[in-house]
């Protein structure tokens, strides 16, 4: 699959087939993920996977009421959860250096971003799930201190497709020389 055909197709999936995922296609995944570029190469992020049905169950649990992606992270064969080592990425002699502080969230989405597009031309389904309580799933998966959880996706192969969402014309999105500038 092409790139760019790979970014205008792929979808949040919330529904997973029980089938098992191959090792050598996890590993595909988490390769993507690991060539994500990050500040000054700090490389902060770190993947937690999780295949134990009771551990999803928990982890499931700690989303929000009303987090569509409740079943999808408990019944997916896997669940991978982004962690940053903080302090490290947007920092240089141990000072923050932009007005943004740590920046371990662009590190992290930017591995996400190739981890979910990687998943979908195997074949896979995934979803980026952030509506969660950090601290909890941290418990769960012994997280240590300094280190913190960032977002979810559930990784398998989709039950159905995704839904295809309205997207802003790039004359809505984009200014030439300043902002609001058409």
């Amino acid at each position: 699959m092409e790139v760019f055909e790979a970014i205008k197709t792929r979808r949040s999936i919330r529904s997973y087939t029980s089938e098992a995922i191959p090792q050598d296609e996890i590993s595909v995944v988490l390769e993507a993920a690991r060539w994500a570029p990050s500040w000054a190469n700090t490389q902060c992020r770190r993947f937690v996977v999780v295949q134990n049905s009771e551990t999803k169950a928990k982890l499931a649990d700690a989303l929000t009421s009303w987090n569509p992606a409740y079943k999808a992270v408990k019944e997916a064969p896997i669940v991978i959860v982004a962690c940053a080592e903080l302090g490290k990425s947007g920092f240089y002699q141990g000072e923050t250096v932009t007005d943004k502080g740590d920046w371990y969230m662009f590190d992290v989405a930017l591995a996400m971003q190739n981890l979910t597009l990687a998943a979908h031309s195997l074949g896979l389904g995934t979803v980026h799930v952030g509506a969660f309580d950090a601290q909890k799933v941290a418990q769960i998966l012994n997280v240590p201190e300094g280190v913190a959880v960032v977002e979810m996706t559930p990784l398998g192969h989709p039950a159905k497709e995704g839904k295809t969402t309205k997207r802003k014309e790039l004359s809505e999105l984009v200014f030439h020389e300043s902002y609001g500038q058409k």
